[in-house]
C-alpha cells in the first residue's frame, strides 16, 4: 500500500491498495481520497479496508515506514496484528533512510542484499561485508525487528516481494487522473477497475471451465 499526491488545482492524497493474483496480475483492491496523510485518515483507510475487502486471516501488506500507517497497525484493535494480519516494511524505503543516513552507495547496496538473502546464511554475510565499512550501519540495520525486513524471517508471507512496486506500477496508470476533480477521479478510477476486474474475471472463469487446475503462472514451474 502507499500513498501519492494529487496535483494542479485540487491537492490531497490517493491512498491506494494493490495485490497480485497467482497469475502474477496487478489488481488495485481499494483506494481512498483524503485531504492528507495522518494518522487520522489512515485509521479510516485501513480499518475499512479491513473490515469490508481483506478480513481474511494471514494476510500480509507491505508499506513504508510511516508513523500514521505504524501507529494505525499497531492500535490494539486495528485488526492488522498477528496471526489475524502481519505488516512488513519496503526495502526501497528502507534503502532511501539507510543512505540519508550514512550517505554510501556501498553500504546501500549491502543492506539491500541483506534483505533479499534468503537464508540466515547469506544474510550474515552481507551483514558482515557492511560491518567492514561501519559498525554504526550494522547497529542502525539491526534496530529493526528482522521480521519487518528480512526475508529469510518473513515465513515465506512476502512471496518474494520486498518493495511497494505493485501500487507504485498502479499509481503510473492513474497519473493522467490526478489532475481532476475528486468526483471524476473516483469515477474514472471505478470505471477503470471495473473493466479490469471483469476482464480478469472473464479469464479465470475460462481457466475452470477448461479444466486448468493452477494458474497459468504457477503450470510453468510444474
Amino acid at each position: 500500500m502507499d500513498g501519492t499526491h494529487l496535483y494542479e488545482k485540487y491537492e490531497g492524497m490517493l491512498l491506494i491498495v494493490v495485490a497480485q493474483d497467482g497469475n502474477n496480475n496487478i489488481l488495485p483492491i481499494a483506494f481512498s481520497l483524503v485531504e492528507f496523510e495522518t494518522t487520522e485518515t489512515w485509521t479510516f483507510f485501513l480499518l475499512n479496508l479491513r473490515q469490508h475487502v481483506t478480513p481474511q486471516p494471514g494476510i500480509l501488506i507491505i508499506s513504508d515506514r510511516s508513523q500514521a500507517i505504524r501507529t494505525t497497525i499497531n492500535a490494539p484493535h486495528s485488526g492488522w496484528h498477528p496471526p489475524s494480519a502481519y505488516h512488513v516494511y519496503c526495502i526501497r524505503q528502507m534503502a532511501s533512510n539507510f543512505n540519508l543516513w550514512f550517505k554510501s552507495a556501498e553500504g546501500k547496496g549491502y543492506l539491500v542484499n541483506v534483505a533479499y538473502s534468503p537464508s540466515k546464511e547469506g544474510c550474515d554475510w552481507y551483514l558482515d561485508a557492511l560491518g567492514t565499512l561501519s559498525r554504526e550501519m550494522v547497529d542502525w540495520a539491526l534496530r529493526f525487528r528482522k521480521d519487518l525486513w528480512l526475508q529469510h524471517c518473513d515465513e515465506g508471507r512476502r512471496y518474494g516481494h520486498m518493495m511497494t512496486n505493485l501500487s507504485e506500477c498502479i499509481n503510473t496508470v492513474l497519473k493522467g487522473t490526478r489532475n481532476l476533480p475528486v468526483a471524476a477521479i473516483v469515477w474514472a478510477t471505478y470505471e477503470r477497475l471495473q473493466q479490469l476486474f471483469v476482464c480478469r474475471g472473464r479469464e479465470a472463469h475460462a481457466q475452470l471451465k477448461g479444466g486448468q487446475i493452477y494458474s497459468v503462472a504457477v503450470d510453468r514451474y510444474r
